[in-house]
């Protein structure tokens, strides 16, 4: 099985519904993103400076999306790094699993949505990035 990289992690634009009374961006599981969605979760009132996520998954997918503001997603794959910006509502970052991803530099009210692949397992998270490293290299 190929290891992913960060490059494996792709920015998706989903669909928009416009309307002078507003904007909706629909999502359908197995449609706009490349798994089901058996979990979804948001992270707000993150203190300015402050970073979240700084972990990796075995088996879960996630997708997030800046629901309100902005905020970037530092992506790591063992070897490699890059920065990605989410700002808009109907942009999402893919991130399979055994990427090492956090999430900072949060802008005030910002919200940030998360679809997951998964329901909650605490088995499925890896939060020790030397155990990250040794896992990665043995895909």
């Amino acid at each position: 099985m190929k290891r992913p990289t960060v490059f494996d992690c792709s920015l998706i634009t989903l669909p928009v519904i416009k309307n002078r009374a507003g904007n909706i961006t629909p999502v359908h599981n197995s449609l706009e993103l490349p798994f089901a969605i058996k979990r979804i979760f948001y992270l707000y009132d993150v203190p300015g400076g402050e970073s979240r996520g700084a972990h990796s998954h075995k088996k879960c997918h996630q997708f997030l999306v800046a629901a309100s503001g902005s905020f970037e997603v530092l992506l790591n794959d063992g070897n490699t790094q890059r920065l990605v910006q989410l700002n808009r509502p109907y942009v999402g970052l893919h991130i399979p699993p055994m990427i090492w991803a956090s999430e900072i530099n949060f802008s005030s009210g910002s919200i940030c949505l998360v679809l997951a692949s998964e329901f909650y397992e605490a088995e499925d998270y890896i939060r020790d990035y030397s155990e990250f490293l040794t896992l990665s290299e043995h895909q």
